[in-house]
C-alpha cells in the first residue's frame, strides 16, 4: 500500500477531527416538537398519508439505479459501481425506514428512519471521495459511514445526544460540498456534485419550512412531503452520469493501489 496522498491525508485528518468532536463535543438535544409534522391527514386508512406516500420517489430512484447497475455489470464492474450499489440500495432502505417512521412518528420509528439513511449517505460520500480523491478513499469513507452511522443513531436513542448523528449527516454533506470544489481525478465519472448538494439544500429548506409551506399552500402539501421528493431527486445527477457512460476506473481488488 503506497503512502497517503495530500488529499487523502487531509481527508483522514478531517475524519479524525469529526470523530474527536463527536466524542468530546457538547451534547445536542433534538427539539421537543420534532414529530409534530404539519400534515397529519389520513387517506384511505394511511396515517400522515402525504408524508408516507412521498417516500415513493426514494424507492423509484433506488430501483432505477439498481436496474442501471445490473445492466452495466455485463460490461464492467469496479469499485465505483460497488459504491453506487450501496447508494441506490440505501435509497430503497430509506424509503422503507421513512415510511415506517411517518406511519406513526415517534423516536423508535425515527431511529429506524435514520439507520435507513446510512447506506445512502455512505454510498454518496464514498462515490464523491472516489471521484475527487481516490478509489480507496471512497471505499474507506463509505465503510466508515456504514459503521459510524448506526453507532450515532444508537447513541442518540440511548442518551438523547444528537451530536454524533449531526456530524454523520451534516459532516457528510459538508464533505461532498468540499469535494465538489475539486476537479475529478483521472478516469473519474465526473459526478455533478454541485447539483446533488443543491437539491439536498433545497430538501433541507423544505424540511425547515414544513408548517409554513403547508399554510401557504392552503393545506395542499407540506414542506416535509416536498423534502422527500427533493431529496430523492438528488439521485438524478448520479443516474444521469451512469446512463451516459460512466467510465471504468479500478477493479475492487485494486483499491489498495488507488
Amino acid at each position: 500500500m503506497r503512502t497517503l496522498s495530500p488529499p487523502e491525508a487531509y481527508l483522514l485528518a478531517a475524519v479524525g477531527a469529526a470523530l474527536a468532536f463527536a466524542c468530546l463535543g457538547p451534547a445536542v438535544a433534538q427539539h421537543d416538537h420534532y414529530h409534530a409534522f404539519a400534515d397529519q391527514r389520513t387517506w384511505l386508512g394511511v396515517p400522515c398519508a402525504m408524508d408516507v406516500l412521498s417516500n415513493l420517489p426514494f424507492a423509484m430512484a433506488g430501483i432505477w439505479g439498481l436496474a442501471v447497475i445490473g445492466l452495466k455489470r455485463s460490461v464492467a464492474w469496479d469499485a465505483r459501481w460497488a459504491l453506487a450499489t450501496v447508494f441506490f440500495a440505501g435509497l430503497l432502505v430509506t424509503a422503507v425506514g421513512s415510511t415506517l417512521y411517518h406511519w406513526q412518528p415517534n423516536n423508535w420509528g425515527l431511529a429506524w428512519d435514520r439507520v435507513g439513511m446510512v447506506a445512502a449517505f455512505a454510498g454518496l460520500s464514498g462515490m464523491a471521495a472516489a471521484d475527487r480523491i481516490s478509489t480507496r478513499s471512497g471505499l474507506w469513507v463509505a465503510g466508515l459511514v456504514l459503521v459510524a452511522g448506526p453507532v450515532a443513531v444508537a447513541v442518540w436513542y440511548a442518551s438523547a445526544n444528537l451530536l454524533p448523528w449531526v456530524l454523520v449527516q451534516g459532516g457528510g454533506m459538508l464533505l461532498v460540498l468540499a469535494l465538489a470544489l475539486r476537479k475529478p481525478v483521472p478516469q473519474a465519472w465526473g459526478l455533478p456534485l454541485v447539483a446533488v448538494i443543491a437539491l439536498y439544500a433545497i430538501a433541507k429548506l423544505f424540511e425547515l419550512g414544513d408548517h409554513a409551506i403547508f399554510t401557504w399552500t392552503g393545506g395542499w402539501v407540506s414542506g416535509h412531503s416536498l423534502k422527500h421528493v427533493a431529496a430523492a431527486l438528488a439521485a438524478l445527477p448520479v443516474l444521469f452520469v451512469m446512463h451516459n457512460g460512466a467510465r471504468v476506473s479500478l477493479p475492487i481488488g485494486s483499491w489498495v493501489r488507488a
